[in-house]
């Protein structure tokens, strides 16, 4: 008699014989309404301006960021997160033009609120690193430290003008301790209770941000390992996220994606919030540069990785090419 709970009996091979069996028995799918597009919109310029290191990716204008939204809403994607980039001259040591109403982000979420209304969920960065001469997500005390309590400050003022934009979520990106707290609190202080905190919970110190940064045009001056999580913790993360619940956190999110599906499943299984992983430019920069060379398949690559994100638990995935995969599927 055959034994079934076993060779030869037992042949897991039987569910994978054909695609449509595939299909049927898949543990993971990817789905528009999961993915949310990162974009950027510059201050100053009459056409889109390619970013190097992330081919395909564009500094947007306000008119082209304007279409990018509608392409996101009829693709079917859920969101979109704006980062804004002034001009140069606008940047100074405690970052304005991110709290002046008519600096570019402000502007710019004011645009695609009037074209897409509520069709798209419109995020935005709530950081100052864009808007700093030093490039720091913070204000400097006299010893060029990131002064966190001063930086609350201006994180809530932040959020006051992004929410009067017509921000549905603010994204505080800084890693400030009590950011979610005081940001919350500023916004049920102007009525905005309705609109959700993103938060970057568990945000590493990471050598793949490096075409982020020419995408903002950052002029960061040394590093961010002071306030951005180190890669070898892990536990950390978990500290970091009782803390943003506790302080009114309506998502989280692990940032990076792909190095950190580990800390992704564990914060998954940790809360009963929706989870985002950001797939962030060098993430997205290697797949590009490694298919432009023929190594790998580039659309199966991408994919495969966004698969592997949800699988581990995120519940949305901020990824550039978050567009075009919706149209894919």
């Amino acid at each position: 008699m055959t034994v079934y709970g076993s060779f030869p009996g037992a042949r897991p091979r039987r569910l994978r014989t054909t695609p449509a069996m595939r299909r049927m028995v898949a543990e993971t799918r990817v789905h528009p309404a999961d993915l949310i597009l990162p974009a950027f919109v510059r201050e100053g310029i009459g056409e889109p301006v390619p970013i190097t290191a992330m081919p395909g990716v564009v500094q947007h204008t306000r008119d082209t960021l304007r279409k990018a939204a509608v392409d996101a809403v009829s693709a079917g994607v859920a969101g979109i997160m704006l980062f804004g980039v002034p001009e140069d001259a606008k940047k100074d040591a405690i970052g304005t033009a991110g709290t002046d109403p008519e600096g570019i982000l402000q502007v710019a979420l004011r645009d695609v609120r009037s074209e897409v209304g509520d069709d798209l969920v419109i995020m935005s960065d709530l950081c100052l690193d864009e808007y700093t001469d030093h490039g720091h997500c913070g204000v400097l005390d006299e010893s060029g430290r990131v002064d966190n309590d001063a930086t609350l400050e201006r994180y809530a003022e932040m959020a006051q003008v992004q929410a009067d934009a017509g921000a549905h979520v603010v994204a505080p990106s800084g890693m400030m301790d009590g950011q979610v707290g005081v940001i919350r609190d500023a916004l049920d202080t102007i009525d905005k209770e309705d609109v959700s905190v993103l938060a970057y919970t568990a945000k590493y110190s990471s050598a793949f941000y490096g075409p982020f940064r020419e995408a903002v045009g950052s002029s960061l001056q040394g590093d961010r390992k002071t306030y951005q999580q180190d890669p070898s913790n892990a536990r950390e993360s978990l500290r970091e996220l009782e803390l943003d619940l506790a302080e009114g956190a309506d998502m989280v999110m692990v940032k990076p994606a792909g190095p950190y599906l580990d800390i992704l499943a564990k914060v998954a299984d940790s809360v009963s919030v929706p989870v985002a992983a950001y797939q962030i430019s060098g993430e997205y920069a290697m797949i590009e540069a490694a298919a432009e060379k023929g190594w790998i398949d580039r659309d199966k690559a991408i994919l495969e990785t966004l698969t592997g994100i949800k699988r581990a638990g995120a519940s949305m995935i901020l990824t550039y090419w978050a567009t075009e995969v919706a149209g894919w599927l």
